[in-house]
């Protein structure tokens, strides 16, 4: 399998300076600062594209399950929700709320519900994250 990279640069002190973030082939880019990080400033930060990252991951692994049961999807919705949080070691990701919405033909919620469970338990970056932070999942058919 390939290596995947990505790159940061920061410039200036933690509050005051400005970095830019982005991907080894070039498809993401962006800005980031201690406003956009900690605050509401314009920009993205590390959670949001570990929340893009786990997103996608999910997306493609419950995309692949459904295919696995014989379900085609027609679309796979997802939004990961990246909580960073004050904690006793210091700034810490605690939990991600996934909520994903599947249009898949001809299937059941209970089926819908065990695939998308499953999905969320195996897909790689679910299980990078799972040891350090709880991850909980709202499915829901479209």
């Amino acid at each position: 399998m390939p290596i995947r990279t990505a790159s940061a640069r920061w410039s200036g002190n933690l509050t005051e300076g400005t970095g830019t973030i982005k991907t080894g082939k070039g498809g993401l880019s962006g800005n980031y600062s201690f406003a956009s990080r900690f605050e509401e400033g314009q920009g993205t930060n590390p959670e949001e594209l570990i929340g893009a990252a786990h997103a996608g991951c999910f997306s493609m692994a419950f995309s692949k399950g459904l295919a696995d049961a014989g379900f085609t999807p027609t679309s796979v919705d997802t939004t990961a929700k990246v909580h960073l949080d004050k904690t006793d070691a210091g700034m810490t990701v605690t939990r991600i709320e996934l909520e994903t919405v599947g249009d898949v033909p001809g299937i059941d919620d209970g089926t819908f519900q065990k695939i998308a469970l499953g999905a969320k338990e195996n897909c790689p970056i679910s299980r990078l994250l799972s040891p350090g932070a709880e991850i909980s999942l709202n499915a829901s058919l479209a």
